[in-house]
């Protein structure tokens, strides 16, 4: 079936090229799930690290050369992170093509809430958005038990869903998916707030130095209405929430524009 794309024109009637990666590495069952979800419906070719490498968020390496290794037919993995991968693939791999969707999962636990910030799953989905190709990165919200099936068929619905569309270039997307349960619908949230802790572990090695384990287990979320984190562990529904890389805080700017610092005149800004 012919697919109506981003430039609002032209009509696709090639098989849509659809990139995966992800942050738990290339050998992960999610990222496996995925590709068998997303196949039928394009050309999947997967760009994914070499080594799990969760919580590197948009890191990417400037000051080490990257080995990328072709394990089969349009399966690629990279000695580097989920950046690096989308990096890559896009104006590297899949460079005489450019994929007309990027999709990243799915990932090994929950990327709600201030998790977006942390997630190589969502950066590597980032990734692909700052470089023009829609992304949506899916993870699957628990820490035990991971059983994908349920998210897989989500992720290839709303794969296909989003095929059918004219996608802005720059869309990203973040879709969390309740555990154990078959998924009877989802929410368009906004993000949440949440907390796993402040509590930093000392500990002393063998050779009396002592070392230190961050990112606590005492996890809490606040009750926020339509957040991703209520619409997830309360309601048990898929939650997809639209994300964008400008941090601009809008309610600072005027509170900023009123400051006097000594010596220094403001210039006006838009």
């Amino acid at each position: 079936m012919p697919l109506d794309w981003p430039d609002g024109g032209d009509v696709l009637t090639e098989r849509p090229r659809i990139l995966v990666s992800n942050d738990d590495g290339y050998q992960s069952e999610g990222l496996k799930t995925l590709v068998e979800a997303v196949s039928p419906l394009g050309d999947v070719w997967v760009v994914a690290p070499e080594a799990e490498q969760s919580a590197a968020s948009h890191a990417i390496s400037l000051h080490r050369p990257l080995r990328i290794r072709h394990v089969r037919e349009r399966w690629y993995a990279v000695d580097g992170t989920p950046t690096d991968c989308s990096y890559v693939a896009i104006n590297h791999v899949m460079k005489d093509a450019r994929p007309h969707l990027m999709v990243s999962g799915i990932n090994h636990g929950p990327n709600m809430a201030d998790d977006v910030t942390y997630s190589g799953t969502v950066a590597a989905a980032m990734e692909a958005s700052f470089l023009g190709v829609p992304a949506i990165a899916f993870s699957l919200a628990t820490r035990s038990r991971f059983e994908f099936a349920a998210a897989g068929r989500f992720a290839r619905s709303f794969a296909e869903a989003a095929l059918r569309r004219a996608l802005p270039p720059h869309m990203l997307l973040n879709v969390n998916i309740p555990p154990g349960v078959e998924p009877e619908g989802y929410v368009v949230t906004r993000l949440g707030k949440h907390s796993y802790g402040f509590e930093v572990i000392e500990k002393t090695d063998p050779r009396g130095r002592k070392y230190y384990w961050i990112g606590g287990s005492e996890y809490q979320h606040e009750d926020i209405p339509g957040s991703d984190c209520n619409t997830v562990l309360r309601e048990k529904r898929v939650s997809v929430t639209p994300l964008q890389p400008d941090l601009t805080d809008e309610r600072m700017l005027a509170d900023l524009r009123g400051w006097t610092v000594e010596g220094f005149r403001q210039f006006g800004g838009d």
